[in-house]
């Protein structure tokens, strides 16, 4: 039987799902922590529920940046290890963040991580994009490495835009093929304006609110919608806030469009995962609509005296994709939908 995912979504299928929670860290204790945590909570929900993020911009401490890359060339490979020996329900899904393309560590990140650990990594992050042409230097780059390790499939790309000039952009970027997901750098976009954007906006509650902000999280998420891309809140520094942080992640998710978020500390990703959560009686409601036009051979259906067609099908479906991604319990009628994208060792996996 046809996969709905295939019937519905046509060649957006193969682009997938991303999980809605991006974790970063940058010292290797906090790294270690991290990988744990995912495969713990891995364990617990039957998904990989948060991307495990290693981060070589901020996290590399100046003069040790080759050391960082290695360091964090080992951990993931390492974690890819464990996750196969414990036969986790999940492949882990670890990223690295290297520095901007115009940083002097920028070549060296990518030889030494792609090179070396480039079949365990989901994606890569690029930070401080400005111009299509970044990406394209990226890429060319990323691919060098990655055939020189050996890696078939393209590493997709994740970016980060940072300033005003990059914002005006987004579309055109976020058009590029192999950009998967877009992110803005909240803090670096104020301090981008020279004192005309108050601090305040770099808040939990205030970068909701000021226009200049407003508008740069809308033209981001619009620019992903436009071309099939994944839409990334940014950090919300009030860490030990989760009242604060659940907050805001429902407020870029149900105002602003975005189906992914950041973290910046372990107590975030929960709160996250319950924000951009559909509710249960919202799963239980996608589930009856997908199993009543599976009966009609995804013609119209009458459900609950109103009407459903392919439009609203592809609506449901994608509800029941974030449920997973987020560790919801699936009707049983859906459950094997799901069972087939929780491999356990990416390809090219070292033993």
């Amino acid at each position: 039987m046809a996969h709905p995912r295939d019937i519905l979504l046509g060649a957006q299928a193969a682009a997938g799902f991303l999980p809605v929670c991006d974790h970063y860290s940058g010292v290797e204790v906090r790294m270690r922590k991290s990988l744990q945590l995912q495969a713990e909570m891995t364990a617990e929900f039957g998904a990989c529920v948060f991307d495990a993020s290693l981060d070589c911009e901020d996290g590399a401490p100046v003069g040790g940046e080759r050391d960082h890359a290695q360091m964090v060339v080992a951990l993931a490979n390492e974690a890819q290890q464990a996750a196969r020996k414990a036969a986790l329900p999940a492949a882990p899904r670890i990223a690295v963040r290297v520095h901007p393309v115009d940083h002097a560590a920028f070549e060296q990140d990518v030889a030494t991580i792609v090179g070396g650990a480039g079949a365990a990594l989901c994606h890569l992050m690029i930070p401080k994009v400005e111009t299509v042409a970044d990406v394209e230097r990226a890429v060319a780059a990323v691919d060098a490495a990655a055939r020189g390790a050996g890696r078939a499939a393209p590493l997709p790309l994740q970016v980060l835009l940072e300033s005003p000039a990059a914002v005006h952009r987004a579309f055109d970027i976020a058009a590029h093929p192999r950009v998967q997901s877009v992110s803005l750098g909240l803090m670096d976009f104020v301090s981008a304006h020279g004192g005309a954007i108050p601090d305040s906006a770099m808040g939990s509650a205030g970068q909701f609110s000021h226009p200049l902000v407003v508008r740069a999280k809308l033209e981001i998420a619009s620019a992903c919608h436009a071309h099939g891309k994944v839409p990334s809140h940014c950090v919300v520094t009030e860490f030990s806030d989760a009242a604060a942080m659940q907050a805001a992640a429902r407020r870029a998710a149900r105002e602003f469009g975005y189906t992914r978020m950041w973290s910046i500390h372990p107590g975030q990703i929960r709160p996250i995962l319950e924000a951009l959560a559909p509710d249960a009686a919202d799963v239980e409601r996608a589930a009856a609509i997908i199993e009543a036009a599976q009966a009609a051979q995804w013609a119209p259906v009458s459900y609950e005296k109103q009407l459903h067609d392919r439009a609203s099908y592809r609506y449901f479906w994608q509800l029941l994709e974030r449920a997973h991604q987020t560790g919801r319990a699936l009707p049983p009628a859906m459950q094997p939908y799901f069972a087939a994208s929780t491999a356990t060792k990416p390809q090219g996996v070292p033993a």
